[in-house]
């Protein structure tokens, strides 16, 4: 599903009028129209008697809310309608639809100062709902003056608030709040969501969010060239490896997970066994010398091979030539699992990378090795998926992790670009950035992941969808989503708090099983 702009979508909406000859005013229709029927269903189609107040803006957004009035006010419900502005300050469609309100006989009560504030907060005393009206997707900065007093107000009175395409306060294109926002309840937003209803903080201000079909055609839509995706189950779907029923084991690939040092064996065992939950057909985890009886007890379908290590346990320079030998046999590396930042460990990971000729999914120490010397990134390399939490991006570009979250996609979008790699960012919301610019976000996943191993997980997932045949790229994406689903299901089954990176291997199955095809229904044999 496309992700859009506020002038992405402002230019959607004017071709829709200019070039399809479907007059705005119609498509304002349809967006009050598929608020009413979101709230119909609130209210299990009930909403006669129902006490429902409609904060409007003076834009575009106080119009759709108007039509939201309109048919409320039709259907029985008692309305009310504030608004934020004078009547005749009001243009355009908006203003039609004021007047058309006004005609049938609605209660209209303008808030034009503080004295104005009282009788509404009254009035939410007794609210069964709230309709939020007041700004829509050209809305920057911070709401100030009687806005912010009357969203603080609202807000305040802690009642169910249904936004109108997005939550006053929240700016539509980077999710980011300046000041005073709408908590919604849930929100319907017109055509394509927003970017800025997905990604944090304005995702925690959307509350459920409700994707409306208002008329703009399908194909205006795909001649637009849009770049930002969400990431869905039917996108996942489609890009799942198949299974066939005369494969084999080396059918589906063979992944090298290098990695371990002292204390750290357990990272290196959960990105190996995460690689065949994923799907790959065979995984060899390599670590140094005196780690691998550790491991050949620790694992039991993963195959292990003895490295040269340093004195201190590590993997040594001397391990680069093992490694691209073992690699002649593989069809990707996972790289940086509990790695270590050994001067000597940063060096291999550093000559290692400019040889390679599979795909790699750096992560972990591997990211930190390569921070000493981006440059390898700038230069001649096969195709890469990193995969850094905020701090280890900060450390790959000099800079802070608060300035990272703080531009995430834009970094994101950039280094894929530059460095020509698929580049995962980690968070709330993970982004997972193309090197032609195409950028997904996952909205899978819950705070219970931010837990030790979580990472090492991810990496051994993508590394397994790698092996069975998908461009680094796409298997990044779609291991975003499924490890973000094994997450929520564990969370569902466990609870946030317990949650561990094991239990995403356990849930992981299932995750899977949510996208799989049935192999007799896919055939055509039903299930007898």
């Amino acid at each position: 599903m496309y992700l859009v702009t506020a002038a992405e979508m402002g230019q959607l909406d004017r071709l829709a009028s200019s070039e399809y000859l479907i007059p705005s005013i119609v498509l304002m229709e349809n967006a009050g129209l598929r608020v009413v029927e979101s709230i119909r269903r609130h209210f299990q189609e009930r909403v006669k008697n129902r006490r429902i107040l409609i904060f409007c803006g003076k834009g575009n957004n106080g119009g759709d809310g108007l039509v939201v009035a309109r048919h409320l006010l039709n259907q029985g419900a008692e309305v009310k309608v504030f608004l934020l502005a004078r009547p005749e300050d009001m243009r355009g469609d908006a203003r039609t639809n004021l007047e058309i309100y006004q005609k049938m006989g609605g209660r209209l009560y303008p808030i034009l100062g503080e004295n104005h504030l009282q009788r509404a907060d009254i009035a939410l005393l007794y609210a069964d709902l709230v309709v939020d009206a007041i700004f829509g997707t050209g809305f920057k900065g911070a709401a100030l003056g009687l806005p912010a007093s009357v969203i603080t107000m609202i807000n305040k009175a802690n009642r169910h608030t249904v936004a109108v395409d997005v939550p006053s306060g929240l700016e539509a294109d980077t999710g980011r709040i300046f000041g005073p926002c709408i908590q919604a309840t849930w929100t319907v937003t017109f055509a394509l969501p927003k970017l800025g209803l997905v990604v944090e903080p304005g995702a925690s201000f959307t509350g459920r969010l409700e994707v409306a079909d208002i008329g703009i055609p399908r194909k205006l839509v795909e001649d637009q060239g849009l770049k930002t995706h969400l990431l869905t189950a039917d996108w996942c779907r489609a890009n799942l490896p198949g299974r066939k029923t005369d494969a084999h084991k080396g059918v589906y690939g063979h992944v090298l997970a290098v990695g371990g040092s002292p204390g750290l064996t357990g990272a290196i065992t959960l990105t190996a066994t995460a690689a065949l939950r994923a799907g790959a057909g065979l995984v060899t985890a390599a670590v140094p010398k005196s780690l691998h009886e550790i491991l050949e007890t620790k694992t039991t379908e993963v195959m292990t091979c003895p490295l040269p290590e340093t004195a201190a346990g590590t993997l040594s320079r001397e391990a680069l030539n093992p490694i691209l030998e073992r690699l002649d046999q593989c069809n990707v590396l996972a790289l940086g699992p509990g790695l270590s930042r050994e001067p000597a460990t940063v060096e291999l990971v550093k000559e290692l990378l400019p040889h390679l000729k599979v795909p790699a999914v750096v992560d972990a120490d591997a990211l930190n090795a390569l921070a000493t010397d981006p440059g390898i990134l700038a230069g001649n390399h096969g195709p890469l998926v990193l995969t850094p939490h905020p701090g280890e991006m900060a450390r790959l570009i000099g800079t802070t992790a608060a300035r990272v979250q703080e531009e995430r996609l834009e970094t994101a979008r950039r280094y894929a670009r530059e460095w020509r790699v698929a580049l995962l960012l980690k968070g709330a919301r993970t982004i997972v950035a193309w090197p032609d610019g195409q950028t997904f976000i996952n909205p899978t996943g819950n705070p219970g992941m931010a837990t030790a191993g979580s990472g090492d997980v991810l990496t051994g997932i993508i590394a397994g969808l790698i092996a069975q045949g998908l461009e680094p790229g796409t298997a990044a994406a779609l291991g975003a989503y499924l490890h973000g689903v094994a997450g929520d299901l564990g969370r569902a089954a466990l609870g946030q708090h317990a949650l561990m990176a094991g239990d995403l291997l356990n849930f992981l199955p299932a995750a899977f099983r949510n996208l799989e095809v049935d192999a007799g229904d896919a055939a055509g044999l039903g299930r007898g």
